[in-house]
């Protein structure tokens, strides 16, 4: 015992060390073979392209959850029946990727194009309406995200910090002029003595796109300077008062496009939408590295090995606490326990072996914690499947969505490991109800997930919005969840129940013992409250950029980080259990079954205070329906923080209780 005690904690250090001392980076493969771009007239016989296909996606803002498809606006519009098919995973998300109105061809400068025109009468009630949805979307800081050869947009401009320059995924669609921070400023020159409250719309954009020519590699081979690949495209909105639809002058900024005030009568309102095109020769970035200026600008990674630093440190204080208890107070009661057992005078048991008849008692509700067992199982494959591809590169940003798709997909092929291990704990429990536990198992967790993701669709669906899930997608998950992984689940319950019973290695009195009266901190509601306070320290600065991405749109790329910190979070809970079930055990309380996955699995709670500080300080949102919506995505993801950290401490409880109990001489 004392030399695989030894052994374990050994190999607990060297794996801090190694965390500590080899280097972490994130990397992506695109996943996506490069496109070939030339001149018109030199692509023959050569694998080129010479049209650039500029696409829209759907537009969203930090001050609403609810974004819209691009024609929910009034703006210039495409045949959207040649719209690109999207995955699962961008569906789920959101996105609506259709094909833009914007020509343009590589090595073909425009000067000032037009590319449709819009004119709204007072007297049209659906042109009053379309006008007020402009407003409405600057008013709330809408945004637009285009795509060009499967990169974002990008809107760069400088920031107060140092003068370094932030690139945005998204630029607004407009701008309102505000007392408290005037958005218009770095965009538009507003007039003199302009009162608050106008409405400017940005009906104009440069377009800057640089392109690599290859030089002497070999694919460049034969295009000479009429050819190359495209490493970046990036934008500058401006609001440019046309006066005439034929005679267009794009280089004129001090004449904005306001909105106007009073719009009654046989008042007209006329919008010409124009574009600029420039291109821009760059050898020196190579068409692999093209990404690297987005994610640069994000000022994450001295953060990152802070919070990588800060979750070592939580891991090395609990691994010496748990090294202190198992090879010094734990092996001299194993020590002390055995030599009473062999000694002429028997002296009456103490301790956590007093206990060994009621240790492995079976727990109340064992249907319901084995049901979240086998979930949390799911899901803990689930995460550990999709953050391993994730940092592989195959779930980079360049392939949008794949990252949703794989973790739906590993949610149902994982359908099996859930049934097995309901089955094998509830089987261990004594239980006889095996068909309910094979239902239950299957349906009630994703049941709850499924439910609130519905109940939050129908409000996307009275609200109009791009994020709503058309009926075929819901079809297509339902499809999965009963198609495939019920039946998996069946099929993993089923070599579970065959399974023989797990033996315990004491045997269980009939008669259960009294639990003396315990201590504050022994007591169930405040262990479980303090078992969740060292496993979210050491994953909250993670949190921040995870929500970030998720209702900031940005973009979250650091795989590597995240993966590491899914490991301290794993080692943190399972030593945190494992030290408050010794505590309890000592005190005479065997009622550790459920106390084991509600300790860690209390994480959650600590989530989802921290996702209301976000909400409250970092977010702008004040209407009911997307408060709604955000409280609802965080319960969906507080409830599987919950079932993962909870089987994860559940686990590591159950390998600690056997094992004690195991090297210990009983009569």
């Amino acid at each position: 015992m004392t030399e695989m005690i030894r052994n374990i904690m050994s190999l607990s250090y060297a794996v801090c060390a190694l965390f500590l001392l080899t280097p972490i980076t994130a990397f992506y493969l695109p996943g996506l073979a490069p496109v070939n771009y030339c001149k018109a007239g030199e692509d023959n016989g050569k694998s080129c392209k010479n049209e650039i296909p500029l696409y829209v996606n759907r537009l969203n803002t930090e001050e609403s959850v609810i974004p819209f498809e691009y024609h929910h606006f009034d703006f210039c519009l495409s045949d959207e029946t040649q719209s690109p098919v999207e995955n699962l995973g961008q569906v789920v998300f959101g996105e609506r990727i259709r094909p833009s109105p914007y020509k343009i061809n590589f090595l073909e400068n425009t000067n000032c194009k037009a590319v449709c025109s819009r004119e709204y009468k007072a007297s049209n009630t659906e042109d009053v309406k379309k006008l007020n949805l402009l407003k409405m979307g600057m008013a709330l800081y809408y945004q637009h995200h285009w795509i060009l050869d499967n990169m974002p947009v990008t809107w760069c401009y400088l920031v107060n910090e140092g003068g370094k320059t932030y690139c945005s995924t998204g630029f607004p669609m407009g701008c309102q002029v505000r007392r408290d921070a005037d958005f218009c400023s770095p965009i538009v020159t507003v007039p003199p003595g302009q009162e608050v409250g106008a409405y400017y719309l940005f009906n104009h954009v440069d377009l800057e796109i640089t392109y690599h020519s290859g030089g002497d590699e070999d694919w460049a081979v034969g295009f000479g300077d009429n050819g190359g690949r495209i490493i970046s495209a990036k934008i500058k909105p401006a609001s440019i008062n046309h006066p005439k639809k034929d005679n267009l002058d794009c280089s004129v900024h001090n004449n904005p496009l306001e909105i106007p005030k009073s719009f009654t009568g046989d008042d007209t309102f006329n919008v010409v939408y124009t574009y600029r095109v420039s291109f821009i020769k760059n050898n020196t970035i190579k068409w692999s590295s093209r990404w690297d200026y987005i994610l640069e600008s994000m000022p994450q990674t001295n953060i990152q090995w802070f919070s990588i630093l800060n979750s070592l440190v939580i891991v090395l204080f609990l691994s010496g606490m748990v090294a202190m208890i198992l090879l010094r107070t734990l092996h001299k009661d194993i020590a002390r326990y055995n030599q009473m057992e062999c000694g002429e005078d028997a002296q009456e048991e103490f301790g956590w072996k007093l206990v060994h008849g009621d240790v492995f008692r079976p727990p109340r509700r064992g249907m319901l914690l084995a049901v979240f067992l086998g979930s949390g199982s799911q899901v803990f494959g689930m995460t550990l499947v999709t953050l391993a591809f994730a940092c592989l590169g195959f779930l980079s940003p360049a392939n949008r969505g794949a990252l949703m798709t794989c973790a739906l997909v590993a949610w149902v092929l994982l359908g099996a490991a859930a049934g097995y291990v309901s089955a094998r704990i509830y089987k261990s429990f004594g239980g006889r109800r095996w068909k309910s536990n094979i239902s239950l198992t299957s349906m009630v967790c994703p049941g709850v997930v499924f439910s609130l993701f519905f109940i939050m669709n129908l409000v996307l669906w009275g609200k109009g919005s791009s994020a709503a899930i058309p009926f075929s997608t819901l079809v297509a998950l339902l499809a999965l969840w009963f198609g495939v992984s019920v039946p998996l689940t069946f099929i993993g319950a089923y070599f579970g129940f065959r399974k023989r019973i797990l033996d315990h290695p004491v045997r269980t009195n009939q008669i259960p013992r009294q639990i003396p009266e315990q201590s504050l901190y022994t007591q169930p509601v405040p262990g479980v409250v303090m078992g969740g306070v060292l496993p979210f320290g050491c994953i909250f600065i993670q949190l921040f950029f995870i929500l970030n991405s998720l209702w900031s749109s940005q973009m979250y790329y650091m795989f590597g980080f995240l993966f590491l910190v899914f490991v301290i979070l794993v080692i943190t809970c399972s030593e945190t259990t494992i030290l408050l079930c010794y505590f309890h055990l000592c005190a005479e309380d065997y009622h550790w079954w459920w106390r084991a996955f509600l300790s860690s699995g209390s994480t959650a709670g600590y989530l989802f205070v921290y996702c209301c500080h976000y909400f409250f300080t970092k977010l702008n949102i004040e209407d009911a329906a997307s408060t709604f919506l955000y409280f609802g995505y965080t319960f969906i993801m507080v409830f599987l923080f919950f079932l993962l950290t909870g089987t994860i401490g559940f686990m590591a409880c159950f390998w600690f209780v056997r094992k004690i109990y195991s090297v210990v001489k009983v009569d």
